[in-house]
């Protein structure tokens, strides 16, 4: 490890744990508590990254959970933050953003033409000639993003939980944890929440060197964990600040969202890097990170380094590495200073350079050196290391989100919080309070005013404690005329390409962020928004505080989706028959909130096991559970009256054991849901509905009962009924082994309900086809499916029956043309439209949406259609299918899109549905699909069904015997 250091007296790391992980192939060598980046810089692997646009090598800037040149990509997750992502043994990473690898990258080619890459060059340069447009956005996407996400990956949910409080401080710094002691002094329960694995802050990596300070660390960590009413919650990081301190901390285990009576923000500072040339030049880094890499890791962040300041940190980071026993070279102090630690570096023998004038950094693959000018005189040192500390920005992103305001202070040179919400508070040097024992006292009068607060009691005065003198540079940034003097390292915004926006008139703070995309890359601007703030300000001669900052939205940072998709808060609902569905191997999707077989497995691959179901129920016999479907009773004196009223259909002149489709729309017409009512008896129905629509068909219908006066009563039996679709040109074989009801079609007709026992249960059949085959619906108690469903399938046995699943019965349904509410039709669609104008009755006086579809019938603009290809993937020249949603494209424009398409192997084609425009929806009209890759292919539309178009493999005729021809 070349530039491992002896044991620092506060380390993370535990030496006695040594472990190994590979990047690029290469063995890395680390100790537990490692991060990456700290392993690879031991390793003296200086190069952490490639630059976003022009692939220049980068290192280590911040190591503060901020560090984009450090991004990392394994085998489960792209974009791996290497500066706070702990090294594991075994660990496999490559790098992001590289054609090649970090050493030989061909991107770095665009390096050489970057001068024909202005910032802005996206927007203007690749629309004429619009034929080359495609071209162009080809590969744009291709050089751009981050890394690599693998579309295979496994689900994973992390837990979301509660937690209550009555004070959170955010940050455990010595600010942060003065004011969790003081407001623990008062009674109240407080959560102390920072990022890092361990509490302290500044206290252990800034002024670990400070004797004087021991005592005071250790008194406050110790009293922290002896207090009771003070919950730690490390690694954590508050991602976003919602109303009523509702504050969204994501931890490595998911996300809390905590509820706090008040809230104190000791978030500290983000170090600025200064703008100069070549400011990104592996080795080139601020101060605070050398500072950490040191104090955290043990590892050096340089051989001989040169240390750029405005501000007495510079001089105490210098301290700090020759305690390392690193050699400083010289401090370059952009001011004259004096204080103490500037004492301490003189009496060292430290050369220090004051009011420099410029500075540059030099050198090809990583910094060799630093050129800078003193009262006109240039200077050249050779060092591999050049640290930077000219500045600091407020990590101010709660204050932001919970309304707080911030000014520009011209004394410390700093955005200081202005206004706070009432309990909101600020403390330490978000605050502008620089020295160390102002901070803790800074501390404790926010921590007691806090819990104040949350105690209802009048709030304690305090005293302004900010620093009398800057700690930032009012303008650390030095042009160049060969440029490279990067502002925003995530983009590679440089300082003339700020001056480019502003020149072209992009001169608000917001439209420059835009045009520029300063501070919208993964740091979203933690290092390089006020530098863009004070360029903006000096170059249209505006304050800072008229110029204005960027606005500061959740998430803070980035929060992986898992976290925030947490773990499912809806219910997971099993069917009646879920066990045994297990028991066949079904393979689950959700649907809705329920669990429904997707297919069974029987050792094929996917498609074959779909198939193999589609082909029995064609041929012979399956059975499907469809328990899932919504279920209501409808009675009393007004039943038919609100049947009317509901559903586009007259219902109130069906018979008694009759089923008649159903279909719902909204006032606008539509379409919302659709199912199958029955009626029992005169004020008596039984209606379906999607799986995804029941609970907002029963409220509805709850609803308009209400609003319209009726006598009619409404029962949702989603939950207490189950149900199954036995269906093939055998299911009255099979049934009638279990129930003495007449089956045939003259007793029990097609579209005909009856009531009867199967297997001795009470049991409503319904003779329905959507699956296009003869076949019987059976709606049973839910206790009573299970041996009702093992005797369908022993009796079925004979005739080679299956289980059939969702993606059999979806392609069963396309054959017959027959729609998926949500999937075929879309928030616009109406009855009209989805080629269904038979299911709409304008007579009857009045239904839900009737107004609307009056007008729309002689308005109709597109329909949905069926379609099959002309030419099959598998012998087509791209051998791509074609995917629900892909793009119907005609002369150049959009003509529709694909809603449903499938292989049938009934048919021995792909078939379709798509919503077309009016003028392609007549049979043999060509359609072309653009597939996924770009590609189109041609397809013809056609009449529908697909499949049985005269319907009489649902009405079979019967032979001598009474079976099914």
């Amino acid at each position: 490890m070349k530039l491992r250091l002896e044991k620092q007296p506060l380390e993370w790391i535990d030496r006695s744990q040594p472990l190994t992980f590979e990047m690029e192939g290469e063995s890395i060598p680390a100790f537990k508590g490692d991060v990456i980046t700290s392993a690879l810089w031991a390793k003296g692997l200086k190069v952490m990254g490639r630059s976003f646009k022009y692939h220049r090598r980068r290192g280590l800037l911040s190591l503060a959970n901020h560090d984009i040149n450090a991004l990392f990509q394994s085998v489960d997750y792209p974009n791996i933050r290497g500066d706070v992502v702990s090294a594991e043994d075994g660990l496999s990473l490559t790098s992001v953003n590289t054609f090649g690898n970090l050493t030989r990258d061909a991107g770095s080619l665009v390096e050489s033409i970057a001068k024909f890459l202005p910032v802005g060059f996206y927007y203007r340069a690749f629309y004429s000639p619009k034929f080359l447009f495609p071209k162009w956005e080809s590969l744009i996407r291709h050089m751009a993003g981050l890394g690599k996400v693998d579309t295979n990956w496994t689900e994973e949910r992390k837990h979301k939980r509660y937690r209550y409080c009555d004070v959170a401080v955010i940050g455990a710094g010595p600010a942060g944890m003065s004011a969790a002691i003081e407001a623990a002094k008062m009674g109240v329960d407080v959560c102390l929440i920072d990022e890092n694995p361990f509490i302290g802050g500044s206290l252990d990596y800034q002024y670990v060197n400070e004797p004087s300070l021991e005592s005071v660390r250790d008194n406050l960590k110790q009293t922290i964990e002896e207090m009771p009413n003070i919950t730690v919650i490390s690694s954590a990081y508050v991602a976003g600040y919602y109303g009523d301190n509702w504050l969204a901390v994501n931890t490595q285990s998911g996300l809390i969202k905590l509820s706090a009576l008040s809230v104190v923000v000791a978030t500290g500072v983000f170090e600025q890097p200064a703008v100069f040339r070549n400011n990104d030049l592996p080795g080139v880094m601020n101060a605070s990170a050398a500072q950490r890499l040191i104090a955290r890791y043990g590892v050096a962040p340089c051989g001989e380094a040169v240390i750029l300041t405005s501000n007495p940190e510079g001089y105490r980071a210098a301290l700090d590495l020759r305690k390392a026993g690193i050699q400083v070279l010289a401090v370059l102090d952009t001011g004259r200073p004096s204080h103490d630690w500037y004492e301490q570096v003189s009496d060292l023998g430290i050369p220090v350079y004051k009011e420099i004038q410029s500075i540059e950094a030099q050198g090809k693959k990583q910094l060799n050196a630093v050129t800078f000018q003193v009262n006109g005189l240039s200077h050249t040192l050779d060092c591999d290391g050049l640290l930077m500390s000219v500045g600091w920005a407020p990590a101010g992103a709660p204050l932001y989100q919970a309304g707080g305001q911030f000014s520009y202070d011209e004394k410390v040179q700093q955005l200081l919080p202005k206004t706070l919400p009432r309990g909101v508070f600020a403390c330490g040097r978000i605050n502008g309070v620089f020295d160390i024992y102002d901070q803790f006292k800074d501390g404790k009068q926010t921590g007691l005013n806090a819990a104040e607060y949350a105690l209802n009691q009048t709030l304690s005065s305090c005293d302004v404690l900010k620093s009398p003198t800057p700690h930032s540079h009012s303008y650390p940034i030095w042009d160049h005329p060969k440029g490279k003097a990067f502002v925003d390292f995530d983009e590679d915004v440089q300082l003339k390409d700020l001056k480019g926006a502003i020149a072209q008139g992009f001169d608000n703070i917001e439209l420059m962020k835009r045009f520029s995309t300063i501070g919208m890359g993964p740091s979203q601007g933690k290092h390089s928004n006020m530098n863009g703030i004070r360029i903006l300000a000096k170059l249209t001669g505006k304050g800072i505080d008229q110029t204005g900052s960027t606005t500061a939205r959740p998430m803070f940072h980035p929060t992986p989706v898992s976290h925030l998709g947490g773990m499912r808060f809806r219910p997971e609902r099993q069917t009646a028959l879920h066990h045994l569905h297990v028991q066949s191997n079904a393979k689950f999707m959700e649907a809705g909130n329920w669990l429904r077989p997707e297919y069974y497995q029987s050792g094929q691959n996917r498609q074959a096991c779909i198939e193999t179901e589609v082909l029995a129920v064609r041929e012979s016999a399956g059975l499907i559970d469809v328990s899932t479907l919504g279920k209501m009773e409808v009675f009393g004196l007004d039943a038919a009256n609100l049947m009317d009223r509901l559903y586009t259909m007259t219902m109130s002149n069906m018979k008694v054991g009759a089923s008649r489709y159903a279909v719902m729309v909204d006032d606008t017409g539509v379409i919302i849901d659709d199912g199958v009512a029955v009626r029992y008896t005169e004020n008596h129905y039984y209606v379906t509905t999607t799986t995804s629509s029941s609970d907002s068909a029963y409220r509805l219908m709850q609803q308009k009962i209400i609003e319209w006066g009726l006598d009619a009563t409404v029962l949702n039996r989603t939950g207490q009924l189950a149900a199954m679709n036995l269906a093939g040109p055998n299911s009255r074989k099979i049934l009638a082994q279990l129930t003495d009801l007449e089956l045939s079609n003259e007793a029990f007709p097609y579209l005909a309900m009856r009531q009867t026992q199967v297997l001795g249960f009470d049991a409503t059949l319904i003779r329905v086809g959507f699956v296009g085959e003869l076949g019987y619906e059976i709606h049973l108690n839910a206790g009573d499916a299970v041996p009702v469903w093992q005797a369908l399938m022993a009796e079925g046995a004979e005739f080679g029956i299956q289980p059939f699943g969702v993606e059999a019965q979806r392609l069963l349904r396309l054959e017959k043309g027959h729609i998926i509410v949500g999937q075929d039709t879309d928030g616009l669609m109406n009855p009209f439209e989805a080629g269904m104008p038979w299911s709409v009755h304008l007579k009857k006086p009045f239904f839900i949406g009737k107004p609307s579809l009056a007008k729309l019938k002689s308005l109709q603009k597109r329909k949905l259609v069926g379609f099959e290809l002309l030419v099959e993937p598998s012998v087509s020249a791209s051998g791509e299918s074609p995917l629900e949603s892909n793009l119907i494209i005609e002369a150049g424009d959009i003509a529709g899109r694909v809603t449903s398409v499938a292989w049938s192997p009934n048919l021995d084609k792909t078939i379709g549905l798509a919503d077309v425009t009016m003028e392609y929806a007549e049979p043999d009209k060509r359609i072309h699909i653009k597939l996924t890759s770009g590609a189109l292919i041609e397809a013809k539309v056609v009449p529908l069904p697909f499949y049985d178009s005269d319907g009489k493999r649902q009405r079979p005729e019967e032979d001598s015997e009474g079976e099914a021809a």
